[in-house]
């Protein structure tokens, strides 16, 4: 039904909330996962749950902002499966601010996971995925990268380039399936990442409604699903009830 049977996945970020929903999702419809993320811990246990169900998984410690890391990670799956069919760069952080408020270092790490991790994931999938004739790079951003809110200058900023870079890469290729996901609210631990007081409360209104992130997974499920002739360009996911 999904046309994913075998196929090896590698994902990042994959210790919670879309990434841990993704990494589920597509093993249970057969493929084979790879996964990757900082907490080892997190990563290990939800293997042995894939595991336990009958899904394929295998798992390694992953921080996306450093670039011979990501390369390792993919290196991994071929030489665990002999091939890479598809590249979800997943991983992302969110420490919301006023520009004023000068947080510059969350500024820094927002640059560094959610637009140089994609573009670490992409240095290390796409010499795989040429030399195959084929593959698929899913990159996502956020209902962030399509509209600017305050608080959100910089966080928008590195997702608005996601969609770039990942538009680029879609037209530069002619046998490689480029696709942009866009949540809209998900429940996961992303805002947990926000210190800044103002900004908190600002994202607690603005995620008043959620969707869960099995809704985000089973868009990138039929993304992946669709014949290699075929490239589902962008998803924009939101809740029903949301007017964001």
């Amino acid at each position: 039904m999904f046309n994913i049977q075998g196929k090896v996945i590698a994902i990042t970020g994959a210790s919670s909330g879309i990434g841990e929903a993704t990494a589920r999702a597509l093993a249970k419809a057969g493929a084979h996962v790879v996964i990757g993320a900082r907490r080892i811990d997190r990563l290990d246990k939800l293997a042995e749950e894939i595991a336990f169900e009958g899904g394929s998984v295998l798992t390694k410690q992953l921080d996306v902002t450093n670039r011979e890391q990501v390369k390792s990670f993919a290196d991994f799956a071929v030489s665990e499966f002999d091939r890479l069919d598809v590249m979800i760069n997943n991983a992302g952080v969110m420490p919301l601010s006023p520009l004023d408020a000068l947080l510059v270092d969350e500024w820094d790490r927002m640059v560094d996971v959610n637009i140089k991790g994609v573009l670490y994931g992409i240095a290390a999938a796409l010499p795989i995925m040429k030399k195959q004739g084929e593959g698929q790079i899913i990159n996502v951003s956020s209902i962030g990268g399509h509209t600017v809110s305050p608080t959100a200058a910089v966080y928008c900023a590195t997702k608005f380039a996601v969609r770039a870079i990942s538009d680029g890469l879609r037209q530069e290729n002619d046998k490689i399936r480029v696709t942009i996901i866009s949540p809209g609210t998900t429940a996961s631990e992303l805002a947990d990442t926000i210190s800044d007081p103002i900004a908190r409360a600002t994202m607690k209104n603005f995620r008043a409604v959620t969707i869960d992130p099995e809704a985000i997974a089973n868009s990138i499920l039929y993304a992946i699903s669709q014949t290699a002739d075929v490239d589902v360009s962008e998803i924009i996911v939101r809740p029903t009830a949301s007017p964001y």
